[in-house]
């Protein structure tokens, strides 16, 4: 490896990780707190349902899935594991469950960029961003794919190893994490740099709503509501009857 080669390994694994995190928090305060009306994923299910049922479902299913998956998988410590689950039996795991994952949400988000792409009347009413983002999650998820048969070639997990090494150094504002990477083959550094593009693109792209679906879950803690009929016809300060719902 060159200089320019480190220079780049150390600027992409070492400072970018930190843009990306800036500006997909400040990003996406700034476009809520500006621009709430455009804080949504535009529907167009009354244009042409057709395929977008299918598509939409098995691609929500499999994407939640792969990111809790990424998420518990590189953020948990190896300590907190090994003493019920080997690396290796970890990643196997991984790689079973990861993959067919990836088979549906593959299948769902191909469904969605051909009805996008190929759907004259959904195709006019779509922004360009929209299809934009879709193709990049697409090939995102391509190349997580490729990743996968190169797992099976290292089969003790040593190389999930330091993935999560990198992922928890990061996140945890310790240096050290990018030079463990240099060994690492080039699908997983393609794959990582264009995740971590992806949250650095999301405050400007439909992405957002994501934001609003994690935020309906305080929706099962909310307080109860009171309900008053008007039939009842109960003079004013009697107590009535509450429906909670």
């Amino acid at each position: 490896m060159n200089a320019f080669e480190s220079y780049l390994h150390i600027f992409l694994f070492g400072a970018y990780p930190y843009i990306c995190m800036v500006v997909f928090l400040v990003g996406s305060l700034a476009r809520f707190d500006r621009d709430q009306y455009t804080w949504k994923s535009d529907s167009s299910q009354m244009l042409r349902t057709g395929t977008l049922r299918w598509g939409s479902n098995l691609f929500h299913v499999g994407i939640l899935f792969l990111f809790f998956g990424h998420f518990v998988g590189l953020l948990t410590p190896h300590w907190v594991y090994e003493s019920f689950i080997s690396a290796a039996h970890k990643q196997q795991l991984a790689v079973i469950a990861g993959g067919l994952a990836g088979f549906i949400c593959f299948i769902g988000l191909t469904l969605l960029i051909h009805r996008r792409m190929f759907d004259p009347r959904i195709r006019l009413t779509s922004h360009r961003t929209d299809l934009a983002i879709l193709i990049i999650l697409w090939v995102q998820l391509t190349l997580g794919m490729v990743t996968l048969p190169l797992s099976l070639s290292h089969s003790d997990g040593s190389v999930m190893l330091v993935l999560a090494d990198w992922a928890q150094r990061v996140l945890t504002f310790r240096v050290g994490g990018a030079e463990a990477l240099v060994a690492v083959a080039w699908p997983y550094k393609v794959h990582m740099v264009l995740g971590m593009t992806i949250f650095l693109l999301f405050p400007f792209s439909r992405l957002v709503h994501v934001w609003s679906g994690f935020a309906t879950i305080a929706y099962l803690f909310r307080s109860p509501q009171v309900v008053r009929s008007r039939r009842l016809n109960l003079p004013a300060g009697h107590d009535q009857p509450r429906q909670h719902i």
